[in-house]
């Protein structure tokens, strides 16, 4: 699939970095964050990006200032996003409800829409000038918790991009914000869907009982391989895969009928194709990260208007033998599987493994992660459809080296889904040959029998 010009340079001029806070007084209060919110995974910094055209309909308006004014009405609904984040007794965070604001750059950029090539999937070039990491911003307690930059281009268009901070919001989350900054923004006097911040509902059971086996947080007992070392020891490469109504139909025949979602299907095929490409020990085990929204698992579901974290971070385990050698049928029962642990027990069994084990990290040894976006809502601040609407870059956030389901017309026009990949070099030759193969079902190349017992230099 055609990337954006790696080669691309091009200048912005920013202004200086500003607080937006509240257009309101609102009110200053400690509200403590869940137990799923605060384990010590989802303490990151996640960016994502939008790239919008010219629009006739909107001339005249600046979007900077539509924007500017427009999150800081908004702000008076979700006002402990204009808080800053504290660290109680055993690791608890504390959103301090201070109004003191989000930061926000407004920028203008020598480059045109045109200037980024045909299509936009990540990566983008030099993306560092569209979000300016500010000095001192990005950290998890006592920074602000979104950092948004606005970027005119000489075209006329114009490039929202922001970064949020992951203990506050789930990608659903964020989303519920932007879209009521774009009710905001067209005119609305309140969101349509009024924000719901009872965290409480997420802690854990009193006393905390953990009842689920939780692999996700326990470390393999022995493996050769490091896993995401590798994505520290190597040059990345990063790339974008589309998947259209053709791929996802070849994929389809290659698995037994039987009510698969496209998550499903493609999880299990990205997971197969990148662990041939990592040719990693055959014994060692590996195991898939399905990140799953639980909003609807709870009975009742979760408020409408939640905006915390409600993922569950499910676990498919295997060893790369049997994973590699296996038709995709297999991966793809281990995915459906995971998947559907994520349950109201499960993720209040989560809850409770958080206070009891001081809030761990995910593993990440032998891991992948991929995480379902293609279904957030759009928004459109009035100026139509985002070219693109998404993660940044790939890996980037809670979860590295993870891959993400994104809604993507391609440039023939084309509606499918766009999956960004990061892998070492030599990792991404062979990743893209496993997956023509599977996508052409042709007889396997043996890359993978040849390389059983050397182990990956990786």
């Amino acid at each position: 699939m055609p990337t954006p010009p790696s080669s691309l340079v091009f200048k912005v001029h920013r202004r200086e970095p500003e607080l937006i806070p509240p257009a309101k007084p609102t009110p200053h209060e400690l509200k403590p964050l869940s137990d799923i919110d605060d384990q010590d995974g989802l303490r990151s910094q996640v960016p994502g990006v939008r790239f919008y055209r010219s629009n006739p309909s909107m001339q005249g308006k600046d979007p900077v200032k539509l924007m500017r004014e427009a999150i800081a009405k908004t702000l008076v609904w979700y006002y402990p996003l204009a808080g800053r984040l504290r660290e109680g007794p055993n690791r608890k965070l504390i959103v301090e409800c201070t109004g003191e604001g989000i930061l926000f750059i407004e920028a203008d950029a020598q480059v045109t829409l045109a200037q980024f090539g045909d299509t936009l999937p990540p990566p983008f070039p030099c993306f560092e000038e569209l979000l300016f990491d500010v000095p001192g911003s990005s950290g998890i307690l006592n920074c602000p918790l979104i950092l948004v930059q606005v970027t005119r281009l000489q075209c006329g268009g114009f490039v929202f991009a922001f970064r949020f901070n992951h203990t506050m919001c789930d990608g659903v989350g964020i989303i519920q914000f932007l879209s009521a900054v774009n009710e905001i923004a067209g005119g609305s006097s309140a969101p349509s869907i009024i924000p719901v911040l009872e965290r409480h509902l997420l802690n854990a059971s009193n006393p905390p009982q953990v009842n689920h086996q939780h692999l996700e947080y326990t470390e393999a007992a022995k493996n050769s391989n490091t896993g995401f070392s590798i994505f520290h020891d190597a040059e990345l490469v990063h790339k974008s895969f589309f998947f259209g109504h053709t791929e996802i139909s070849a994929l389809r025949n290659l698995v037994p009928q039987g009510g698969y979602s496209s998550y499903e299907i493609l999880t299990a095929c990205l997971w197969k194709c990148r662990t041939v490409a990592l040719q990693l020990d055959p014994e060692d085990e590996v195991r898939l990260l399905c990140i799953v929204d639980a909003r609807n698992k709870f009975k009742p579901p979760l408020p409408k208007g939640f905006y915390g974290n409600a993922i569950g971070i499910t676990t498919a385990v295997t060893n790369v033998s049997k994973l590699c050698e296996s038709p995709l049928g297999y991966a793809l029962e281990l995915v459906k599987k995971a998947k559907a642990e994520a349950t109201e027990e499960y993720m209040r069994s989560v809850a409770s493994l958080m206070v009891i084990r001081g809030r761990p990290h995910f593993t990440t040894t032998g891991c992948f992660a991929v995480s379902d976006t293609k279904h957030f809502q759009e928004v459109e601040f009035g100026w139509g459809k985002a070219l693109y609407s998404g993660v940044a870059k790939p890996g980037s956030g809670a979860f590295p080296g993870a891959s993400y389901l994104i809604s993507y017309t391609n440039n023939k026009g084309e509606d499918g889904i766009v999956v960004p990949i990061s892998l070492p070099s030599l990792a991404m030759e062979r990743f893209a040959r496993e997956l023509q193969i599977m996508l052409k079902n042709l007889k396997p190349t043996g890359d993978y029998i040849a390389s059983k017992f050397v182990k990956s230099s990786l």
